[in-house]
């Protein structure tokens, strides 16, 4: 049997897509109620010896985690890939790739993560990196990230300085806990006007905070005493294709501006962070190597995640997977009709989300 912890009830047939090889009779989610005990809930549903465990993010399961050592059984944390979906994960749209990984998770750098240890230790082909690289262009001709909600337009700053991209990020997100020692965004806007003091500052509010969903929120007054601008829904190649610079504490978006030839400075402990490409305020002596940014992509997007057919729902290469993106990108930048259903349907989602937390409270 195979137990899956902190999946959220909208998640569990959107990822039984990722998991062909697990019988979906044999998938147990474990969501308590109130406040009934995970673990024993577990067992009661037969939780053993010879069963695997799948636990979200990096959410915290003591009990669980302990039982897997103990016994020796598989643990794999899930999380959300690099290249997503159209809509938002905080409106519960359908993720296109995920990663599972045995030893730990990407975001966080307090233990080694598969894609660190690929990252570390693969000898990239050459075939290999020629496929990174048209991955690579294909993701900068179409102007793909990781959401690819806004639609992407031209921006004009007049000015002579050089720009200075901030992304901003979730607060509570587990990459900003594990990673950036709980910096806020008004600390990072602080740090990059000091590191960047002759810079035209841009700041980008995330995504998720932006429509309500996540916290993380700054006063535009606050952060406009250190930014210059703030840029809201436009898509993210508008903002990096204007910049010189990043400034992230351990945001994708750093990674995206390194596709894009970009300086990327970091305030975190991010995946790209350590292997020569980016300045960085921390270092992690786990990431002795060196690597091309090809290296980078191959490991990150070609070898690490899993990816699944917008169309088919079934697991794919990479390459499949950005056709079906770009496609689903047009019709929603195309059809007002499909654009209005998709927004009502976010809407809803929405009000919903805000009355569970109220309701939490």
């Amino acid at each position: 049997m195979h137990y899956f912890f902190g999946f959220s009830l909208w998640k569990h047939n959107f990822i039984k897509p990722f998991f062909p090889h697990l019988d979906s009779k044999k998938i147990v989610f474990v969501n308590p109620l109130f406040f009934q005990d995970y673990f024993n809930l577990a067992l009661k549903k037969g939780l053993n010896e010879k069963s695997s465990i799948y636990i979200w993010g990096r959410k915290s399961f003591p009990k669980v985690e302990e039982f897997a050592k103990q016994h020796n059984i598989p643990l794999y944390r899930v999380e959300d890939g690099f290249v997503r979906s159209v809509g938002l994960g905080s409106d519960l749209t359908q993720p296109y790739s995920l990663v599972i990984d045995s030893r730990g998770i990407y975001f966080d750098p307090t233990t080694e993560s598969d894609l660190e240890h690929i990252l570390n230790t693969t000898i990239f082909s050459e075939t290999l990196l020629q496929r990174a690289t048209k991955v690579k262009n294909y993701l900068l001709e179409k102007q793909l990230s990781k959401y690819n909600l806004y639609e992407n337009k031209k921006l004009t700053i007049d000015t002579n300085k050089p720009i200075a991209l901030v992304p901003g990020q979730v607060e509570d997100d587990a990459s900003i806990q594990y990673g950036a020692n709980g910096m806020t965004n008004l600390e990072l806007l602080k740090q990059a006007r000091k590191n960047s003091p002759n810079s035209y500052i841009v700041y980008k509010p995330h995504p998720d905070v932006l429509v309500g969903n996540r916290v993380g929120n700054v006063d535009e007054k606050d952060a406009l005493k250190y930014a210059n601008e703030i840029v809201t829904e436009v898509g993210l190649d508008s903002v990096l294709a204007i910049c010189d610079e990043v400034h992230t504490m351990t945001s994708l978006v750093g990674f995206e501006a390194l596709l894009r030839g970009k300086k990327v400075f970091t305030y975190g402990l991010p995946f790209y962070a350590g292997w020569g490409l980016t300045n960085d305020a921390k270092t992690i002596s786990r990431r002795v190597k060196k690597l091309s940014l090809e290296e980078l992509v191959a490991g990150t997007l070609v070898l690490y995640p899993k990816y699944i057919d917008p169309l088919t729902l079934q697991l794919c290469e990479i390459e499949v997977l950005l056709d079906g993106i770009e496609q689903e990108k047009q019709r929603y930048n195309s059809s007002f009709s499909y654009r209005l259903k998709q927004k009502l349907q976010n809407f809803f989602s929405r009000k919903i989300q805000m009355v569970l937390r109220f309701v939490k409270l």
